[in-house]
């Protein structure tokens, strides 16, 4: 087959397109693979929380591309996109060089918006990437140290409450983790970790509304009052200051003073897609690209288009990882299918259930939306289904391995479980609820292997219980 002399071009290294690009190098594709990504590290999102804690490292949840991309058919280009040319298929990078393409794929994501909120770009703290948690780490142990060293009541009050604006998913994890972590890093300091305060700022009555994890509503409303974190319900916050939140509940205008506040209350579409010729009728009210089934845009059979930045209107998915990891891998077989000239597959995506981290060594897993899995279990099903998910068979190993020790030995733990306000448990408790959890699937492997297989091949079970526990068929 004759090589095409442009080459397959990926925008944005998230799920979607880091996920394209590592399932194409795979396959036999007959064109070249560019990912072009402005930022030098691949952020696994649904883990930075445990970046920020510590409870996982850099090189696990913020690995460089290069070497996630070694040994594969990708050329890794860090650089921004400043313009893209539909027409003409071809795009132009911040460094002033044109790329021409013959596939293009638009995985550029989105970005934190602000509802215009005056002051909240410069006062608050985003966490979308790895080097936001880093950044809002170090800026929690300053405030910790400060708090410590304070004069006056009220200035340590000031440096001790810690805001978090937005109570979706996002608030909400990132709330618990807080309310267990900074507490333990006070303590350390020889502070009181009562005086510790945690303010959720939700702009309506009810938490997680119309959101894919709805369902857990209770389980989290439960993991709040538990930890003591303050709901401020139906507070639209109007402005933000350097010291303060301004909000309006209830018809009056209030105020809460807080030394650090974090932005989790939304996102956007990347800009570039305003720019793109395409009619209103192939835009979402956010500003999404419509895309067909097969994840193609109207009207540009050659372009590509998944995760945050694009809707199939007739079959809507929550933008999670699971998802975009189920976008990158449709997008890349059907690509390979257009290159062989063969038609295209509509992208079949499937739900398992949600996943949310509620807290240090605890978590909920909501199987198929019916079975909830709670406290340290949960917080292990999670962590495997993430780290499965990780990019690269050598990463994912080696990850893995490093993660399971770590529970089973109580490894490089960042608190104890006494501090946490828990029962206590004995050392070895880590490694009795992690065999409780892989003893079913274990005895299921054994017995109907085949099925086994079947059954769960989309939760990366299997392959983790053969990196662990080969199989002796």
């Amino acid at each position: 087959m004759q090589q095409s002399s442009h080459p397959t071009i990926i925008l944005g290294g998230g799920f979607v397109g880091l996920f394209t690009a590592l399932h194409l190098s795979q396959q036999n594709y007959p064109h070249p693979i560019i990912l072009i990504e402005q930022r030098d590290r691949f952020s696994f999102k649904p883990l930075l929380y445990e970046l920020l804690s510590g409870e996982l490292h850099s090189q696990q949840v913020y690995p460089r591309y290069q070497e996630l991309l070694l040994g594969s058919h990708v050329a890794f280009v860090q650089d921004t996109v400043k313009a893209i040319n539909l027409h003409h298929q071809r795009l132009t990078v911040a460094s002033g060089k044109n790329y021409d393409y013959c596939n293009l794929v638009l995985a550029l994501g989105s970005q934190t918006t602000y509802f215009n909120t005056p002051g909240a770009d410069k006062y608050t703290f985003p966490l979308t990437d790895g080097a936001e948690a880093i950044a809002l780490r170090k800026h929690l142990r300053l405030r910790l140290h400060q708090a410590i060293q304070a004069k006056t009541v009220e200035e340590q009050q000031y440096l001790l409450t810690f805001a978090i604006v937005g109570a979706g998913p996002a608030g909400i994890e990132l709330a618990c983790t807080l309310a267990d972590l900074l507490p333990i890093w006070y303590d350390e300091l020889g502070g009181d970790s009562d005086n510790v305060r945690i303010v959720l700022v939700n702009r309506s009555r009810e938490i997680l509304k119309g959101d894919i994890n709805s369902q857990l509503r209770c389980t989290v409303q439960r993991s709040l009052k538990y930890r003591q974190v303050e709901l401020l319900f139906d507070a639209a916050v109007t402005e933000i200051q350097s010291d303060r939140v301004h909000y309006q509940q209830h018809d009056q205008q209030r105020e809460l003073q807080s030394g650090t506040i974090i932005w989790t209350a939304g996102t956007t579409p990347n800009p570039l897609l305003a720019d793109l010729p395409v009619t209103a009728e192939h835009r979402d009210k956010r500003g999404r690209l419509v895309v067909k089934p097969t994840l193609q845009l109207p009207g540009f059979p050659e372009v590509f288009a998944a995760g945050d930045c694009a809707v199939n209107p007739d079959a809507p998915h929550p933008p999670t990882a699971q998802v975009a990891y189920q976008q990158g891998q449709a997008i890349a077989q059907n690509l390979k299918l257009q290159a062989v000239g063969k038609p295209l597959l509509p992208a079949q995506i499937h739900l398992r259930g949600t996943l949310m981290k509620l807290g240090l060594n605890d978590g909920v897993a909501n199987i198929f939306n019916k079975l909830q899995i709670k406290g340290q279990p949960g917080h292990l099903l999670r962590q495997a289904t993430y780290l499965e998910l990780l990019p690269t068979p050598a990463h994912n190993a080696r990850i893995t391995t490093e993660w399971l020790t770590d529970e089973l030995f109580q490894r490089h733990r960042p608190f104890t479980r006494t501090q946490l306000g828990h029962t206590p448990f004995l050392p070895g408790m880590a490694a009795i609820a992690a065999s409780l959890v892989l003893a079913t699937p274990l005895v299921w492997r054994a017995a109907q292997p085949q099925q086994f297989q079947q059954t769960l091949s989309w939760s990366g079970v299997p392959t983790l219980l053969n990196q662990i526990t080969p199989s002796t068929r």
